[in-house]
């Protein structure tokens, strides 16, 4: 009998050529998906380079901002902090403006200010403020003093501990060791590097278990053994940029609350004061001077107490410039101090 291959070859042939093809178009998606994905590289590293320009163009129209906000005091009812404007700003070239989505070539730009002065000046707080700060939070009253004491080391530029505190000698005997700065700090994150502060200390927040059928509530000072519980952190309320009063027309209820001489009566009665639309003297709910304060603080001693951190104004700013160039955006951040008219840019980085 008499057998033919010539089906089974063709049949051979068909499904050779069939993979041919199915290989091809393998290749050709994966070369379109290559070409795509370099072509969307590229396209990513030219907006890169637009979104650090235009990032900085937004400093510099935040610079310009602060240049033409009026002398004098500082409040969230100006332009610079997202308000109306208050006094003089409302005839000024800056009348008007948005701060946010301001069009800078291919994309735009917005701006959020942080006026550093609503925040405590870590490098010059002394013991007392130190101390407060630790117990409005919450800390337990075992830690204030050891947090207290370190932050002071870790700034003074001598070798002496204090009693509770830690310089090198601590920082050498640790798992990976690192001298104590004996300088000023300049960004806040260095507090987490300090003896006795921990991350929830650092960033606020409670280690209790989430699952817990029953919420923990903070009765009278400290936490439970092994538990830690903060309304609010040391980087919420300590900033290493400012003047070094803290502004009372800015600062929130932490940061009031934080300093000596506050309670929570005269907290309410200077937010009334500051957040009215008016008040009994027509300030106008800003506060201009701290001889304002007299009707709103319990007594002369507290008054006097207060008045030792406070101020109300604020010449430095931290400037959130959020660039946007298509879906791609990126936030950068510059510390920018102010000297009337004149406007200096400090630390312009990515976030």
């Amino acid at each position: 009998m008499k057998i033919t291959l010539r089906h089974n070859r063709r049949g051979f042939a068909v499904i050779v050529a069939l993979v041919a093809v199915t290989v091809l178009s393998i290749l050709a998606a994966a070369l379109a998906v290559f070409m795509k994905v370099e072509s969307q590289l590229t396209q990513n590293g030219n907006d890169d380079e637009k979104l650090l320009w235009i990032g900085r163009a937004g400093v510099e129209r935040a610079c310009w901002i602060l240049a033409n906000e009026p002398a004098g005091p500082t409040s969230l009812k100006q332009i610079w902090a997202g308000g109306a404007g208050d006094g003089p700003e409302t005839n000024s070239p800056i009348n008007g403006i948005s701060l946010d989505n301001f069009p800078v070539g291919d994309g735009t730009v917005s701006l959020h200010f942080i006026e550093q002065e609503s925040r405590i000046n870590i490098n010059r707080a002394d013991n007392p403020l130190l101390q407060q700060v630790l117990t409005t939070m919450g800390v337990d009253a075992g830690a204030i003093s050891i947090v207290a004491d370190s932050i002071q080391d870790w700034i003074d530029p001598d070798d002496a501990a204090k009693p509770a505190g830690a310089e090198s000698d601590y920082y050498q005997g640790l798992p990976t060791p690192y001298n104590a700065k004996n300088a000023p700090i300049d960004d806040i994150e260095e507090l987490q590097l300090i003896k006795g502060v921990t991350p929830l200390m650092y960033k606020g927040g409670t280690s209790a278990d989430p699952n817990s059928p029953f919420q923990h509530h903070h009765l009278g000072f400290g936490n439970a053994p092994g538990q830690e519980d903060y309304p609010f952190g040391l980087r919420d309320v300590f900033t290493p940029f400012s003047s070094g009063k803290v502004n009372i027309n800015t600062a929130d209820t932490n940061v009031l609350l934080s300093i000596p001489g506050f309670d929570a009566n005269t907290l309410q009665n200077i937010m009334t004061l500051r957040d009215s639309a008016g008040s009994f003297d027509g300030s106008g709910g800003v506060i201009r001077n701290l001889s304002q304060l007299q009707s709103a603080v319990s007594s002369p001693q507290a008054l006097q107490q207060i008045n030792n951190y406070l101020t109300v104004g604020g010449n430095t700013y931290e400037v959130h410039a959020t660039a946007q160039v298509g879906p791609n955006q990126r936030e950068f951040v510059a510390v920018l101090f102010r000297n009337g008219p004149n406007v200096q840019v400090f630390n312009f980085h990515p976030k």
